[in-house]
This record gives structure tokens, C-alpha cells and sequence, in this order.
């Protein structure tokens, strides 16, 4: 039974590729979109066509006339998101809104803040801490089968061109506000979003993008006693190996979203080494080369589902029930704002040139 009442505001790539189809595919038992609000006279008659029985709107704040809407979702360009989404837990809606949230960790924090004085639920889709392959990482590393984790490598890497707007500084768009919020989000989410996490170093640049915000990132974040986790978004990158690569002591993982790889070692099945402090030799007093073959084991699976399926399902289920039964978040509005101010520190540490 479709129960729960929806509004999309934007029907661009997320609000109707992402949003849009999720809500119109098998998938979706519970909501039903009763409103589409999209400036472009076009998408919004497409809107008429492929959400049944929903009505359109040319603006946002059309909705206030409403009393039937359970929650908003604000799919809108990134440098509106503050704003629009503001207005609504103002005007009494809940929110789900795309990321990023907002410019920076203080509009993040105005956000929670707002939501909380009016007793309104704010929600940011960050579905891909539900993808398959994150939670599978996480509760590997977690587990010790791969020892004590020393470092993690998360890449969000292609060779590829961008020239719309989210090459725009203006628009706030760029590799870490439109990609980040996912790779960033699982780096913190390795540290256990620890508030001592710090980043140690950071770069970003212009590589091949028509526009002037970066297409290169590389950002190196830690906490104390947790590990190093090396983050890239690189556009220039023909040969991307993995997403995540997580090295312990007891042995490495490497997966893509879809597939994974481990190899380890298992305690007492391999003989402990002295330290030897003489040059090495054999029988014969040649010198020898410090080598042995571990005894190590392998595995692979293949993940079952996606950010954009698993993922958005999870996250919707996890607004519905919060709505209907009160169940606390799992992905908070707090992580967010957290993963909101790494990307701020990074540009404070390298801005680059305003062109446009």
C-alpha cells in the first residue's frame, strides 16, 4: 500500500533518473508521488505523463498550499540545496535532500538545527552507505580476518570530461561536492566518523574539465589509532584499478562496486621468523635473499545489488520508517554534515580561481 506521500522538486538527472525511477519502479510499495515541481515547461509535462495523478508546479514554494505531503525531496541544482531545503523545514516539511548538503559545515549545522525546532524530519541521500559493497568492507574490516588495517585506499578514478554544470564553482559543483560525499562519506565511515578524524593532506586541480571547478582530488584522512585512508577522484586516470582496497596485516581485499577479491593469512598456520640480525646465507655461506612462500588463502564473490537500486531502497525505507514509526536514522543528518566539512577544509586548503 502506497502510503507514504511525495513530492520531488527537480527533475534533472537525480530527481529523475535517480529519484524518479526508483519511485516509479516495482520496487517502490510504499510511496506515491502526489507533486513535481520543475521549472522547465517541458519536464513538467513529462512529469503529468509518467507520475500518474501528481500535479505540477512551476516553483517550490507552491507546496506550502499543501497539507498532504509527507516529505520533500530537494533534487535542485547544488547551490540551492541550503537554501530550498531551509524554506521547507521552515514552512513545517520534512526533507529529504540530494547531496551535498549544503556549502559548508554551517549551513549543515543550521539545517539540523532548524529541523529540530520544528519537529521536522531532514534526511540527506547518501544512499551508498547502503550499497552492498561498502557494508560488505566495513564489516570485513571490522572483523580482524585481515589483521590489524593499516591503510585504505577509496578511488573514485576515470579519464573522462565533464562540461555541464557541475564543472562550475559557482553552481558548487566540482569532483568532492558531486562525487565526494560517497567516498569521503565511507573514508569517515571506516575512521567510525571518529571527531578526531583529520585531513593530513589534500590537492585539488583542474585537469580536463571545461569548467573551473577541480576534476583532480587527492585527500589523505586519520584519526589516532585508526587507519590511513588515501582518497582519490581523479579524471585523468585510463587505467582505474579498484574502489576499495583495504591492507592489514593478516592480508588485502580489493573490489569494485560490483566484484570483490581477498587474499590472507590465517594465525599458526605459517611459522613465526626471529629476527635474524647477521646477513642472510645459505649451506654454503652464499649470500641469500630474505624469502618465503606464505601459506595464504583466497577468496571472490560478486556483490548483489548497487548504490542506485539496494541503496536507494534502503535509504527510502529508512525515511518511511521514521515517518510512520519514529525508527532513528541509521545514515544521520550529522554524518553528512561531518563529510560536508572535510570537502570545506580541502578547498580552504586549495582554492582555485574563480573563472566563471
Amino acid at each position: 500500500m502506497k502510503d507514504t506521500k511525495v513530492a520531488i522538486i527537480g527533475q534533472g538527472r537525480s530527481g529523475r533518473d535517480i529519484h524518479g525511477a526508483f519511485l516509479k519502479s516495482e520496487n517502490n510499495k510504499f510511496f506515491e508521488v502526489v507533486a513535481v515541481v520543475e521549472l522547465d515547461e517541458q519536464r513538467r509535462s513529462r512529469a503529468l505523463e509518467e507520475y500518474p495523478g501528481c500535479t505540477v508546479y512551476s516553483s517550490y514554494t507552491e507546496l506550502f498550499e499543501r497539507d498532504d505531503i509527507d516529505f520533500v525531496i530537494n533534487a535542485t541544482l547544488s547551490n540551492d540545496h541550503y537554501a530550498i531545503t531551509k524554506d521547507l523545514i521552515l514552512h513545517g516539511l520534512n526533507v529529504l535532500v540530494e547531496k551535498p548538503m549544503a556549502r559548508n559545515r554551517y549551513e549543515c549545522d543550521d539545517l539540523i538545527r532548524c529541523a529540530n525546532e520544528k519537529g521536522v524530519i531532514l534526511a540527506v541521500f547518501q544512499q551508498s552507505f547502503f550499497a552492498p559493497f561498502y557494508i560488505f568492507a566495513k564489516e570485513l574490516c571490522e572483523s580482524g580476518k585481515l589483521g590489524d588495517v593499516k591503510q585504505i585506499n577509496i578511488s573514485y578514478n576515470a579519464f573522462a570530461r565533464r562540461w555541464d554544470w557541475q564543472t562550475l564553482q559557482c553552481r558548487m559543483a566540482g569532483s568532492i561536492y558531486n562525487t565526494g560525499p560517497h567516498p569521503i562519506g565511507f573514508a569517515l565511515g571506516f575512521l567510525g566518523f571518529d571527531d578526531n578524524a583529520e585531513v593530513r593532506f589534500s590537492r585539488i586541480d583542474t585537469a580536463i574539465t571545461s569548467g573551473d571547478a577541480e576534476d583532480y582530488a587527492k585527500i589523505i584522512i586519520t584519526a589516532p589509532g585508526k587507519p590511513v585512508i588515501d582518497v582519490e577522484m581523479i579524471s585523468i586516470d585510463a587505467y582505474p584499478e579498484t574502489t576499495i582496497k583495504i591492507m592489514g596485516t593478516k592480508g588485502t581485499f580489493k573490489s569494485s562496486t560490483t566484484e570483490y577479491e581477498m587474499k590472507y593469512i590465517i594465525d599458526g598456520e605459517n611459522v613465526t621468523r626471529p629476527v635474524v640480525f647477521d646477513s642472510l646465507k645459505d649451506e654454503n655461506g652464499y649470500p641469500i635473499y630474505c624469502s618465503e612462500k606464505l601459506e595464504m588463502h583466497e577468496e571472490s564473490g560478486k556483490f548483489d545489488g548497487t548504490a542506485f537500486d539496494i541503496g536507494t531502497r534502503s535509504m527510502y525505507e529508512m525515511i518511511r520508517d521514521r515517518i510512520k514509526n519514529g525508527t532513528p536514522f541509521t545514515v544521520t543528518p550529522e554524518m553528512a554534515s561531518k563529510i560536508i566539512g572535510v570537502i570545506e577544509k580541502v578547498h580552504a586548503e586549495n582554492p582555485l580561481p574563480v573563472l566563471y
